[in-house]
């Protein structure tokens, strides 16, 4: 039985690491022994757990019952060793953040730098990049995610919602005829922002829905920034998050097209290893980012 026990943990690492390579660097054994201790769980329980490739592992439906069992398995220890030894409740230690680079101004940034102001003995290292990192791969502990997430090992939690606005200069708007509909908007100049260009903006307004299909983009970026900036030198239309936006439409310079139909507003997630320590240092700094204070009402982002 203890040897199935490890053999599950091992599995379960194996599963979070994404390759026996990677479980075998963070369980300090070679990849072989990681390999064969995989296989044999497999060969104890008669069935597959996993599928594997030359490039990755994927779960077999048997796999995944598995995956949870070994989780609730390690959760269990963890909380019996912190039961009979003298847990330190002060966070410490270092973390590894990345965020979307738009995130750099909201409100998000308030809260790590309140967080890092309550607990002198923890440093963060916030890396805010247009690229998306790889959580793992690039040795980040969180990940700040917008939008949609992929289906993942990963465990997440949602942190609060952003707001978005349609937004033109008045110079563009009087070059068109006055839309009383987004369906009107379909032949309009609308500015691409390229990691998110494929999902077709959604309008609502009193229980109506009008999904709006967009020409081909003249002008394509990478960054919400910039793709602001260009709709406020007159270049079209382009979909923002509010907080960028509220200052330049209270002021004018840019005007809320259709302010009566409402977008939906964008999920903001925190993203972290399965094998992270279910009290340690980076469930402590998530559930403090996903405190009520951080909900949209509060922050203006709604």
């Amino acid at each position: 039985m203890i040897d199935q026990l490890r053999r599950m943990a091992i599995f379960a690492t194996t599963i979070d690491h994404g390759s026996f390579r990677a479980a075998a660097r963070a369980l300090r054994l070679s990849p072989s022994v990681v390999s064969h201790q995989v296989t044999q769980l497999e060969e104890e329980l008669g069935t597959a757990l996993v599928y594997r490739s030359t490039r990755k592992l994927s779960l077999t439906p048997d796999g995944k019952r598995m995956l949870a069992a070994a989780r609730s398995m390690i959760d269990a220890a963890e909380a019996g060793l912190h039961a009979v030894t003298n847990y330190d409740h002060e966070p410490s230690g270092v973390l590894r953040v990345t965020a979307p680079a738009v995130l750099a101004q909201s409100v998000l940034v308030e809260r790590i730098a309140a967080y890092v102001c309550n607990h002198a003995n923890v440093h963060i290292s916030l890396d805010c990049s247009d690229d998306r990192r790889e959580l793992i791969g690039d040795g980040f502990d969180v990940a700040i995610r917008m939008g949609r997430l992929k289906d993942s090992s990963l465990l997440t939690k949602k942190l609060f919602e952003i707001g978005r606005r349609l937004v033109a200069t008045q110079s563009y708007l009087g070059t068109r005829p006055e839309p009383s509909s987004p369906g009107e908007l379909s032949d309009w100049d609308w500015l691409e922002l390229a990691p998110v260009w494929p999902e077709r903006p959604e309008f609502r307004k009193k229980g109506q829905s009008v999904v709006v299909t967009r020409p081909p983009a003249r002008i394509s970026v990478n960054n919400a920034h910039a793709l602001f900036g260009l709709a406020r030198s007159g270049a079209g239309l382009a979909v923002v998050p509010e907080f960028l936006a509220a200052a330049d439409i209270a002021s004018r310079r840019v005007k809320h097209v259709l302010p009566d139909w409402s977008l939906s507003p964008v999920g903001v997630y925190a993203v972290w290893p399965a094998n992270a320590p279910k009290d340690g240092l980076v469930k402590h700094f998530v559930e403090f980012l996903a405190q009520s204070t951080l909900v949209a009402d509060n922050a203006g982002l709604a």
